[in-house]
């Protein structure tokens, strides 16, 4: 066989795999997404109690490895409970992920909605909307479109940071590259797994543009 034709017997098995790259991609940044709001309210919240709390969670995930806190969730836990056992690889891939993207993801929207001018909120205050409704109708359509650019960053970077699942044996795009290339001994398998990578992160650069432009009547 030739190298095209070796590349393209690899590709069902690459692609396949990839489906679990990007299946566990958008449901980490997803959950992350909305766990990443509570804590950035959380941390300008004015209460103190509640802004520590949120500060230490967004100080512990983003001080620590993502590998470490994989490990931890997948071996570790049922060392403390046989009831945190999780046996589902891509589970406990799944909520590591979760729980780290939450942390950058709301710093991210904690400075997005900190962009906007105070004025704005002290004046739906004084039309007489609660601090939530102005929140919701005010303050954060405005800080949608600087949100996105970041947004779009920490998608790629998952993307890219999913390789690290190997380690717990679950087959991903990474996983099923080094596998290839330990049957066949051929390295030449790594550059269609890179072209997989760069199609995608084209693909969610492209989609994250369309959103920025889109949003941008807020600006």
């Amino acid at each position: 066989m030739n190298m095209f034709e070796k590349m393209l017997s690899w590709m069902p098995a690459l692609l396949r795999a990839t489906g679990v790259t990007i299946s566990l991609t958008a449901l980490s940044v997803s959950c992350g997404l909305i766990l990443s709001l509570f804590l950035a309210l959380g941390k300008i919240s004015k209460s103190k109690v509640v802004q520590k709390l949120c500060g230490a969670y967004i100080y512990f995930f983003r001080g620590t490895p993502l590998l470490m806190q994989l490990f931890f969730i997948y071996y570790a836990l049922p060392q403390l409970h046989s009831a945190l056992t999780i046996s589902s690889r891509f589970t406990a891939a799944w909520i590591a992920y979760s729980l780290n993207s939450a942390a950058y993801l709301a710093e991210i929207i904690r400075a997005a909605i900190q962009s906007i001018d105070k004025g704005q909120l002290e004046a739906s205050r004084a039309l007489g909307m609660s601090y939530g409704k102005a929140m919701r109708l005010v303050i954060i359509p405005q800080s949608i479109r600087r949100l996105i650019p970041p947004i779009g960053n920490e998608f790629i970077m998952i993307i890219k940071d999913t390789s690290l699942v190997s380690s717990i044996a679950l087959v991903d795009l990474m996983k099923k590259t080094s596998q290839i290339q330990s049957s066949t001994a051929s390295p030449l398998v790594y550059l269609p797994s890179m072209a997989i990578y760069l199609t995608i992160t084209a693909v969610l650069t492209w989609v994250f543009n369309c959103l920025e432009k889109k949003f941008s009547i807020y600006e």
